[in-house]
């Protein structure tokens, strides 16, 4: 279904006066023929074909961009999991394949690289183990590379030895990378229900069944939402409420799959999927908060937020999915504190917290997102955040994630800014309330019975 010329003005008004942009076009790069006994060997492999593959990807975007008058605010990739093609490595040592990787993504001017991962929601294979080990040394010798690690599913349920092990891990990235605030967090994210066609880092990576290449778009218009609601007034209904933000999710689809698929087509490589989620910016006007206080709330984060949060996922999800066939990654709104200058001052003012994020997360996409907590946190009580949240995507059948940066030094109420997309925000309290004895037991939480489908 064509673009026509009334589509391409509304659209365009949307880049002018309401921070519609594409957030990322992301290719995806099958590594796994990369896969060798030297690592070394492995690593210039690697490197030799996201260089052939994707050497005209930026300069292509860039013209995409400049031709159709939407900014690309990212431009990113990601590789089959490295633990995976990893594996054939004898002596396993992945930090060259890392260090290849985040090398290349420098050369041909990438913003970042996903695909660092592990796969572990039932057990770890010597690779995986191996990778979590050097996460840190990786996070820390690096600045484009990204790390995810899936602890769960709902048909595996929850690693509980893999959760414990990231709470530790997060601790010693935080630890490595203390003169930035923790910022090497930022670039890991731990999953439940990971999918392998997303986009959005930092927990992007080329899983299997996705070919040996494809490109995908993530969208971004959180101010055209909030401009349309705006209009609305506020005498109108949530049902109108919804159908605005249908409108607009469609419109903004629509925008996201014709870059995506010039982009592809000009390179060579297939499309894949338009990620709808609605991700915010630090930037005024472009935030997930606004267009919940816009609902009619007095604060994001006050009581009635996780019903206009559920109305607001839902409808971007309907609009968009009527807009494109090709819906996929995670798909509905982000809420990344640090990312979203209303959200992180709600958070600082005591309206947001912790455990309200935390419910916010059964509603909404991924979980609890870009959060800065006391460097101080203990190990276990990390872990235990990450329990708590897998938890939620375990029963609900959802992918969560927590991408949580204990900021050394730092104590609640303080403010930390990591600059660009990331953003900043305040030091939210954790509950003091120790939960070692049940991290320290270890096993497997096993899956709900709602997931023994056959």
């Amino acid at each position: 279904m064509p673009l026509d010329s009334r589509e391409l003005l509304e659209t365009l008004s949307m880049v002018h006066a309401q921070h519609l942009d594409i957030r990322t076009v992301t290719l995806g790069v099958d590594l796994r023929d990369c896969a060798d006994p030297d690592p070394h060997v492995c690593a210039r492999k690697a490197v030799d074909k996201v260089r052939r593959v994707a050497a005209r990807l930026v300069p292509t975007a860039r013209e995409i961009e400049a031709e159709y008058g939407i900014p690309i605010v990212n431009i990113r990739l990601s590789v089959t999991p490295v633990s995976w093609f990893g594996a054939a490595c004898q002596p396993l040592d992945l930090l060259p394949v890392a260090r290849a990787l985040d090398q290349v993504a420098e050369e041909l001017g990438l913003d970042f690289l996903g695909g660092f991962s592990a796969l572990v929601e039932k057990e770890a294979t010597v690779a995986a183990r191996h990778l979590l080990d050097i996460i840190p040394d990786a996070l820390a010798e690096t600045h484009r590379l990204c790390a995810s690690v899936n602890v769960g599913s709902t048909r595996a349920g929850l690693n509980m030895d893999a959760i414990g092990r990231m709470g530790r891990i997060i601790a010693e990235c935080a630890a490595r990378s203390a003169d930035r605030h923790g910022a090497d967090c930022a670039r890991l994210v731990v999953f439940c229900n990971a999918v392998s066609d997303n986009p959005f880092m930092a927990g992007a990576f080329f899983g299997t069944g996705e070919g040996e290449t494809g490109l995908s778009v993530g969208i971004s218009a959180p101010g055209a939402v909030l401009a349309a609601l705006r209009h609305l007034g506020p005498d109108r209904t949530l049902l109108d409420v919804a159908e605005t933000i249908k409108r607009i999710a469609f419109k903004i689809t629509r925008a996201g799959e014709l870059i995506g698929r010039r982009v592809a087509e000009r390179i060579g490589v297939p499309f894949n999927i338009v990620d709808l989620s609605l991700a915010p910016t630090p930037a005024p006007g472009d935030s997930i908060g606004d267009i919940l206080e816009a609902m009619g709330l007095e604060k994001a984060g006050g009581p009635g937020s996780t019903a206009a949060l559920a109305l607001l996922n839902d409808a971007v999800k309907r609009g968009g999915a009527m807009a494109t066939g090709r819906a996929g990654g995670l798909s509905g709104a982000f809420i990344p504190v640090c990312e979203d200058a209303t959200l992180a001052r709600r958070a600082a003012e005591g309206a947001l917290t912790l455990e309200k994020l935390e419910a916010l997360t059964a509603v909404c996409s991924v979980g609890l997102d870009m959060i800065v907590v006391p460097g101080d946190t203990p190990p276990e009580t990390l872990a235990a955040i990450i329990a708590d949240e897998a938890a939620i995507g375990l029963c609900h059948n959802k992918t969560t994630a927590v991408r949580i940066i204990p900021a050394p030094g730092k104590r609640p109420g303080e403010r930390v800014e990591f600059g660009g997309l990331l953003g900043g925000g305040p030091v939210m309290a954790v509950s003091s309330v120790r939960a070692d004895g049940f991290i320290r037991r270890g096993g497997r939480l096993p899956p709900p019975v709602g997931a023994l489908r056959n």
